[in-house]
């Protein structure tokens, strides 16, 4: 490949990557170089509310809900357990990977345990947030805060409850069922449903596996397994900024949790960072500029969701946020992502602490209505004004751009091993690692 191949992977134990803001920080592209060397590649939460792109080569791969890793042939991919499971979306997206050149037989899994969205689900996703009015959470409505609402209440339904259908139907019944109780009398073909469903449950039987054994056993060993994280810290249901968060844990918890294996076989923790701050939906952003750097950055970064065609917010880089979440998931290295969409900027300023009435904030505050009144300590750096997406080593990168990643070191106190000079796989500098 490029020298990406100088960095990589841990070779005792699993690596994971994962969103250190409100996501869609180019974590799909360090997926996608890592999995390169990877045996497995593992989705722990999320659905396929989720996005990303990759770029090799002129073939662009959309991916949603399914393991980057799918794009190295020799590499399987597993969806876990504590991912929840749109059936019909599953099968679209292998259907649009596999025409664009991807052969994935054999090579992606479903745990038996994983929750099952359905299209109820999608139609409460939707209702809920007109019952939310101006108070609105900004969801993609992929039915994904629903389905896990059922899986919290006891009420859901899992892919291993398929292959009991006579068990399955009449708990689905429940379902529907209880969601009539709820919303009201909505329109929906349960029976059409369960005969769908009734298909779906032979189409998926070869995806289905014990996840929990398989990727234990991976470990034990010494595959190389990678652990692709979904959504980001700032978005986690515990630790994000609540309510405007998804319905899973999104941190290094949430990898444990929604895969079945232990905390000690983690060895390496990556944080993706983009070089400014972006956001979807809903909610305070402290460093959003309403003016034209947003509107730069928007336009030069192509800030548009791969999975809802949204807008996204746009801001400065703040490393309160970036702090807070390196305190929480303990990442041993970050990626740098976008460098190259600052490239013609004069200047270009980093969110370092938050006041309020004149008090610094010693962290990232739970109150929403604190954290919309904070003002925004910024350092000011000058710009480098240089085409930066042919350079491949740090000491290609100009001064300026050097200065801006060892100040985002120096704050947060990790080292910067991959940063981002462009779209394509190979765009990437690479520190190497001590």
């Amino acid at each position: 490949m490029s020298s990406a191949k100088l960095a990589g992977m841990s070779n005792k134990g699993v690596t994971v990557v994962l969103g250190a803001q409100w996501g869609d920080e180019g974590k799909g592209k360090l997926s996608d170089i890592l999995s390169q060397e990877a045996d497995v590649c593992a989705r722990c939460q999320g659905g396929n509310n989720a996005g990303h792109t990759i770029v090799v080569g002129k073939t662009k791969y959309d991916f949603h809900m399914l393991p980057s890793g799918l794009i190295n042939k020799n590499c399987t991919n597993i969806v876990g357990a504590g991912v929840v499971v749109h059936i019909p979306s599953f099968f679209e997206e292998l259907s649009n990977l596999e025409k664009k050149g991807l052969d994935c037989t054999g090579r992606i899994f479903v745990s038996d345990r994983a929750h099952l969205v359905f299209d109820i689900h999608q139609i409460i996703d939707g209702l809920k947030e007109l019952e939310l009015g101006r108070g609105s959470i900004g969801t993609t409505r992929k039915g994904i805060g629903p389905t896990y609402s059922s899986k919290a209440s006891r009420s859901g339904l899992r892919i291993h409850h398929l292959y009991n259908f006579e068990e399955f139907e009449q708990k689905f019944r429940t379902l529907v069922a209880n969601k009539h109780k709820r919303y009201g009398q909505f329109e929906y073909d349960v029976e059409a449903e369960l005969a769908r469903y009734k298909a779906y449950a032979e189409k998926l039987k070869p995806y289905v596996i014990d996840s929990v054994y398989y990727l234990n056993k991976a470990i034990k060993d010494k595959k190389k397994v990678l652990v692709e994280g979904a959504n980001a810290l700032m978005l986690d249901l515990d630790w994000g900024t609540y309510p405007y968060v998804t319905s899973s844990n999104t941190t290094i918890g949430g990898v444990c949790t929604g895969l079945g294996i232990p905390p000690q076989t983690i060895s390496k923790t990556i944080g993706v960072v983009k070089a400014y701050t972006t956001r979807v939906g809903g909610g305070p952003f402290p460093t959003e500029q309403l003016n034209e750097i947003g509107e730069y950055l928007q336009s030069v970064g192509f800030e548009v969701g791969v999975t809802t065609g949204r807008k996204r917010r746009c801001g400065w880089l703040d490393m309160v946020v970036v702090n807070y979440s390196t305190i929480i998931n303990g990442y041993t290295s970050l990626s740098i992502s976008k460098l190259d969409v600052l490239d013609q900027l004069d200047e270009i300023k980093i969110g370092v602490a938050y006041k309020v009435d004149g008090k610094l904030l010693e962290g990232f505050p739970a109150n929403l209505s604190l954290l919309e009144n904070v003002e925004v300590i910024y350092e000011t750096f000058p710009g480098w004004k240089t085409d930066i997406s042919k350079c491949r080593q740090f000491e290609d990168l100009p001064a300026n751009a050097q200065k801006y990643i060892r100040r985002i070191e120096e704050i947060c106190g990790v080292p910067v091993e991959w940063i981002g000079v462009g779209v394509d796989r190979d765009d990437m500098v690479v520190i190497p690692q001590a």
